[in-house]
């Protein structure tokens, strides 16, 4: 059963991830004075702590856009993951660029299909502030090399041409066209397509341009440390707490102590539910030991005052207390007699089941 519940903890999401096929986890929370963000890669780490300065929203980012872009194709393949700057020499900045890159799949750049890409995640590092900046574009591919008006009747909504006398004044002058066909392309971001692409005049080996049109959600972040395991690990690196080598040392002689403490403490648990188990079995022996002994005497008893009795024969009396050590047995053992030790009571329940009617 998948549904989560109050009561379940981290380690019982890391447990069914693997069968589900999760390789991360991005935990958000709240507290009363900002909010943090955690990334960690199953199943045992490293985490990378951040903590959230700004953010903003999809429906945010989508409201403050004139022309959004956002369509379900577009989900339909992962986004092409962009880092930049993330070359720096320490060591936290080879363990950020490493997590980001194991969130999304790899890409053939000899073998991808160019009309798989429809969005791209773009996370930039700032060096000199430590601040990461996480963008989510998506991505339009449109042809260059051709006026206005041809690119207005390549797309799919024709445009209305009632006041136009001829084909020509939309082509040559340009008129009843919208305010976003004034974009301005460049060689930043004009380039030659190697394969069709989707979209009236994307040919290949032609001019085209690539625009990139923001769908949020929007972050940034600053780190705050690296642990190892899941949220639960010695710390590899911290931003703000720098130990020195004896500190270190301390904290893991702490760490294998308390490590010590519970596996004793476990042992001992261990040792004293084996100690019960010895015991409950010795009272359950001591008390049939008694029963038999009981019966044995009450036996002799019965057949020294009475001599001529039959052998068949059993008093009422006697019936009765065989029964009484039946109940005494059920209550102090907690199951039920074998038949072997009151053979009398067992036929009798035996023969008032044979005489009941159909």
């Amino acid at each position: 059963n998948s549904k989560v519940r109050k009561k379940n903890v981290l380690k019982d999401f890391v447990a069914v991830a693997g069968p589900l096929g999760v390789t991360h986890f991005l935990i958000f929370t709240k507290t009363s004075t900002s909010v943090n963000f955690k990334l960690a890669r199953l199943p045992k780490g490293p985490t990378a702590c951040f903590k959230v300065l700004q953010y903003s929203l999809v429906k945010d980012v989508v409201s403050a856009v004139k022309r959004h872009r956002m369509h379900e194709q577009q989900f339909k393949h992962h986004p092409l993951l962009i880092l930049n700057n993330f070359s720096g020499d320490g060591i936290h900045v080879r363990l950020l660029a490493s997590l980001f890159q194991n969130m999304f799949p790899s890409i053939n750049v000899h073998k991808v299909g160019l009309n798989a890409i429809k969005r791209c995640v773009l996370i930039n590092y700032h060096s000199d502030t430590q601040l990461i900046d996480f963008r989510h574009y998506s991505i339009k591919v449109v042809p260059v090399g051709m006026s206005k008006g041809v690119k207005k009747l390549l797309q799919e909504k024709f445009p209305n041409m009632n006041s136009l006398e001829d084909i020509s004044d939309l082509l040559v002058r340009g008129v009843n066209l919208s305010e976003s066909e004034a974009e301005q392309d460049g060689d930043h971001n004009i380039t030659e397509l190697p394969q069709v692409y989707a979209g009236r005049g994307n040919m290949k080996s032609q001019q085209s341009a690539i625009r990139l049109t923001e769908i949020g959600p929007r972050l940034t972040l600053e780190l705050v440390k690296i642990e190892e395991g899941m949220c639960s690990g010695n710390v590899m690196y911290h931003s703000f707490v720098n130990k020195t080598e004896e500190e270190l040392a301390g904290m893991l002689r702490c760490k294998e102590k308390r490590l010590k403490l519970k596996l004793e403490r476990r042992r001992k648990q261990e040792e004293n539910v084996q100690r019960k188990k010895v015991e409950k079995e010795q009272q359950r022996n001591q008390s049939l030991a008694g029963m038999k002994r009981k019966r044995v005497s009450e036996e002799g008893d019965s057949g020294a005052e009475d001599p001529g009795e039959g052998e068949g024969e059993r008093p009422p009396q006697e019936e009765n207390e065989e029964d009484s050590d039946v109940e005494y047995y059920r209550q102090e053992v907690g199951v039920q007699p074998d038949p072997d030790l009151f053979p009398a009571a067992s036929r009798r329940r035996r023969n008032s089941g044979a005489r009941q009617p159909d």
